[in-house]
């Protein structure tokens, strides 16, 4: 560093000669008044320095004399190093000139300036002032130059240099490329043969040259998937650990940030990487580095980063393809398995729990390296409930040093980290959940009362007890909330367990006003003493007191879940049902706390097996519909899933750290507390802390349990039980009444009662299925509800007669619309008759046409002559007889379907006249258009 240091200054004031040398030049052949004048006097002047630019581009490109044209190049990095529109004008007319000059690397010098204007050009100058909608030069030069074409190549092959000035400016200038161009630089490097491996190369150079091509590569690794896997392959890891090593493990300086960062680019979200590194170089050399050294463990800030860096690194191998494949654990199971094996427990212990001078950050992540470390492996889970910490004869259990942390602890991350190691370490290990609560034993008034500093030889189970019964006597409603979480963990799906704790019982700290009551009771309290905890002023809540209802409700959920006994305890208070009401449709409360409470009330409901009257679920189920309603009741349920809390809960496993980078670096090692403004109301918000306690599993867990909730509430609201029991009068047999009479009579009452009843169930049914399925939509606590059984039963008698109404209006509804229907089919079959009686017509006068024709022959033949033999009246009265009787025929059989149809038409008539329709309206028309048939017909035989 300080070779380089020394290189720098040297190099600038052969720069400043150089520039005076061909300032004076350019005012002799110019007229100037000055090149100092000109180019920074007048910055304005745009088209001035796009020609003095030029001059000097071309000065480059064409002059004569080699010392010329080193000196313009010279002149011109300082000139682009420093104004804003000579960047602007090399950009457009620079990159062809200086591109020329590299490929010809004869001249080092003027290859050395090209380069280093290069950069100049590629950087942004930090005094310059730019516009809002103007555009960066620096970044439009980056652009430019990665589009010029073989111009990445051409960078690559200036590696191979020999000159140490080359290689080094050509580091920056590609760094300086992926800054502004990252896509296009990977996908160029990537093309180019061996361009990777040229990169490696350099990772053996000198140490100015390595630590440039190592920043060089964390920027080229961040998001290039490809060129992740081909350095591995040219052996990335071996040469990151060697560096970490000679620079000095944790306690090195930014270079081991750098190596580190490298390491993660590599690891994260890439499963065959992670698998290499555990098959070739093994975890040892990584978890060497968490090693502290000397004896007073000093924490600079940049340790603190290394470690945060390495920290970072185990955790990414510990949930391994969690994002890119949740359903593969194998990986992670497996690089869980070897880390225990190489003792890394130790050392995180060490670094979380131990080391008191560690910053929090760093005991925070060691915390969620510890919990990821035991999450779901059976053998990480004994080896750390085994782990004892500590010096003779203070030696103690591990989880004891953690338990204390959750109830010391001022910082609430801290809390948060500590908390999730006992969240994973019950998560689905029953052996251990009873280990801890078989040392659930109520300790004596003088230990309970003990300062947590005299604790030192207590129990798990003593401490954890101690912790909660802190509020009975100092009012630290904190440590209690702290404790509660850890007591649901123990308990979580663990029956046993919450048999276990449900036979606590604590002691008050006034013995002589009250008896020992159980832990559940003594919970309750605190929750109630929660909601009216006040802050210094006396007036507001504190922000940091707002999470201890939600936490204390999460406990109580926990245990009332598939607990029949835990129920039958909660409710033997009856102010315990009481304030849960009260809490319930409580507006200061918090959204969650409002529909935890509400779950708490469901789980009274669901898991009650109470027999006796007033506490059964009916009961209950009596009361939420009396003080609370029904439909405020799901309101508050829906109101909590769509909290923040709930709508965006994290994941089961915490949610990965921003990657440690160099930029933010600095702000992570300073672990910031969760924001606490105290002008913030926290009376209807949750605090932002509850986010990383409230993940997915839980939320997924309530939402299953609200399913249950309703349809257990609408079943029973549905289905009232019967509370008395009287035998009417009717069913009594009267005294001169036979057994025939009396048993008709009684089937009689009998199945009038299963109607009324069916009918009861039915609205209610249909009524609670309504509330379930609207949750609130739209009603609040405050709307009027009946406050006594007769406005009750008047409402239902009501509504009873109002459903009645609506039903026989719909039955006339439809008669109405039949008999209409029936009269337009009359009407279609009175018109078809008319048609036919039209087409009977037209055939009777065909026939009498005939008839007529006929005549007229005989006349014609008795004016002519009778032919002899022929009887001519015989045949004219034959054919009147056969043509009178087909008439005739027709005619009967006309008249029989017009019998018919009147008979039909008179029926409906009357009942049309009942339902109150005008027949002569229905029958308007028809029949119109054939009322001037017969007059016709009599016109024709008057004319005949």
């Amino acid at each position: 560093m300080i070779l380089c240091l020394r290189f720098d200054l040297i190099k600038q004031l052969s720069q400043t000669i150089a520039s005076i040398v061909l300032m004076k030049k350019m005012d002799l052949v110019s007229g100037y008044k000055g090149v100092v004048g000109l180019v920074f006097g007048n910055e304005n002047s745009t088209s001035n320095e796009d020609s003095y630019v030029e001059r000097l581009l071309d000065c480059i490109s064409n002059g004569k004399l080699a010392e010329d044209r080193r000196n313009a190049m010279a002149e011109l990095q300082s000139v682009v190093a420093e104004s804003h529109a000579a960047q602007m004008a090399f950009g457009e007319m620079g990159f062809p000139v200086l591109l020329g000059v590299l490929r010809e690397p004869d001249d080092v010098e003027m290859v050395r300036g090209a380069l280093e204007t290069l950069v100049s050009a590629l950087t942004p100058i930090a005094h310059a002032k730019l516009h809002a909608n103007e555009v960066q030069p620096a970044l439009m030069n980056a652009d430019l130059l990665s589009r010029e074409g073989q111009s990445i190549s051409l960078l690559l092959s200036l590696l191979g240099e020999d000159d140490f000035y080359i290689r080094y400016y050509t580091l920056q200038l590609l760094t300086a490329l992926l800054t502004n161009s990252p896509i296009r630089l990977q996908e160029a490097i990537l093309t180019i043969p061996r361009g990777i491996t040229r990169l490696m190369d350099m990772l053996m150079d000198r140490e100015v040259i390595r630590n440039e091509a190592l920043l060089l590569l964390t920027y080229l690794t961040r998001e290039a998937e490809e060129i992740q896997k081909i350095l591995v392959f040219e052996g990335a890891f071996e040469k990151i650990f060697s560096i970490i090593k000679e620079e000095g493990g944790s306690e090195g300086g930014v270079v081991v940030q750098d190596c580190l960062e490298l390491l993660n680019n590599l690891l994260r979200n890439n499963s065959s990487n992670q698998v290499l590194l555990r098959e070739t170089i093994g975890f040892d050399s990584l978890i060497s580095i968490l090693k502290l050294r000397g004896t007073t463990y000093s924490f600079t800030q940049q340790k603190t980063i290394n470690l945060l860096s390495v920290l970072e690194t185990i955790s990414l191998l510990l949930n391994a393809d969690r994002e890119v494949d949740p359903a593969s654990n194998t990986n992670r199971l497996t690089n869980k398995t070897i880390f225990v094996q190489r003792k890394v427990l130790d050392h995180l212990l060490m670094l979380g729990v131990e080391s008191q001078w560690a910053p929090v950050s760093v005991r925070c992540l060691a915390f969620q390296c510890i919990g990821d470390l035991i999450s779901g492996h059976r053998q990480n889970l004994d080896a750390l409930a085994s782990k004892s910490l500590g010096d003779e004869p203070e030696v103690e259990p591990a989880l004891n040093s953690i338990l204390r942390i959750i109830l010391r602890t001022s910082s609430i991350q801290e809390f948060i980290a500590a908390d999730y190691v006992f969240k994973s370490f019950c998560e689905q290990n029953s052996d251990g959940q009873k280990m801890l609560a078989s040392t659930l034993i109520p300790q004596p008034m003088s230990i309970t009362n003990a300062r947590f500093e005299e604790d030192v030889n207590m129990s798990f189970g003593s401490m954890l007890l101690h912790g909660l019964a802190t509020s009975e006597h100092d009012g630290d409603l904190e440590t209690s909330s702290r404790a509660a979480s850890v007591l649901s963990y123990v308990m979580k799906d663990n029956t046993q367990c919450k048999e276990k704790v449900l036979q606590i019982k604590l002691e008050s700290s006034m013995p002589s006003l009250e008896s020992a009551e159980p832990l559940l009771h003594r919970m309750v309290k605190y929750l109630a003493l929660a909601s009216s905890k006040k802050g210094k002023d006396g007036k507001s809540t504190t922000p940091r007191s707002s999470y201890f209802q939600p936490i204390i409700l999460k406990l109580l959920v926990t245990w009332l879940y598939d607990c029949p006994n835990a129920v039958h305890s909660f409710l033997e208070s009856r102010p315990h049902l009481t304030y849960l009401t009260e809490l319930v449709l409580n507006s200061e409360a918090t959204v969650c706390a409002r529909g935890l409470a509400a779950v708490v009330l469901g789980e009274c409901v669901i898991f009650n097996k109470i027999t006796e009257s007033g506490k059964d679920a009916f009961a209950i189920v009596d009361t939420i519909s009396q003080k609370i309603g029904l439909t405020s009741y799901f309101l508050r349920l829906d109101e909590m899933q769509k909290s923040f809390l709930f709508s965006s809960a994290k994941s089961a496993q915490p949610q990965p750290r921003k990657p440690l980078t160099r930029s933010n670096a600095n702000s992570m090692t300073e672990m910031e507390e969760i924001e606490e403004n105290e002008s913030t109301d926290y009376r209807n918000e949750d605090h932002p802390m509850l986010a990383s306690m409230f993940d997915t599993q839980f939320v997924n867990f309530i939402k299953h349990l609200e399913g249950g909730i309703r349809d257990s509430i609408v079943q029973i609201y549905s289905h009232p039980k019967s509370n008395v029991s009287v035998v009417p009068a009717e069913l009594e047999q009267k005294k001169d009444e036979n057994d025939k009479d009396y048993i008709k009579r009684l089937k009689s009452f009998v199945e009038k009662q299963c109607s009324e009843i069916q009918d009861l169930l039915n609205r209610n049914a249909t009524l609670a299925e309504d509330l379930a399925s609207i949750g609130g939509g739209g009603s609040t606590h405050t709307e009027p509800r009946p406050n006594n059984g007769s406005e009750r039963v008047q409402i239902e008698t009501l509504r009873r007669d109002l459903q009645e109404a609506s039903q026989r209006l719909e039955m006339l509804k439809t008669e109405n619309t039949n008999i209409q229907s029936d009269a337009l089919s009359y009407k279609n079959v009175a018109e078809k008759m008319e048609t036919d009686l039209k087409s009977l017509s037209d055939a009777y006068n065909s026939l009498e046409q005939a008839n007529y024709k006929l005549e007229m022959e005989v006349r014609a033949l008795k004016s002519g002559g009778a032919t002899p033999g022929v009887d001519i009246e015989k045949i004219k009265a034959k054919a009147r007889e056969e043509a009178q009787k087909e008439s005739e025929g027709e005619l009967g059989d006309l008249l029989v379907c017009l019998g018919q149809e009147q008979s039909k038409v008179e029926k409906l008539s009357a009942r049309l006249m009942e339902l109150g329709e005008d027949v002569d309206v229905l029958l308007e028309g028809i029949g119109e258009d054939d009322t001037g048939l017969p007059d016709d017909d009599d016109e024709e035989e008057d004319d005949d």
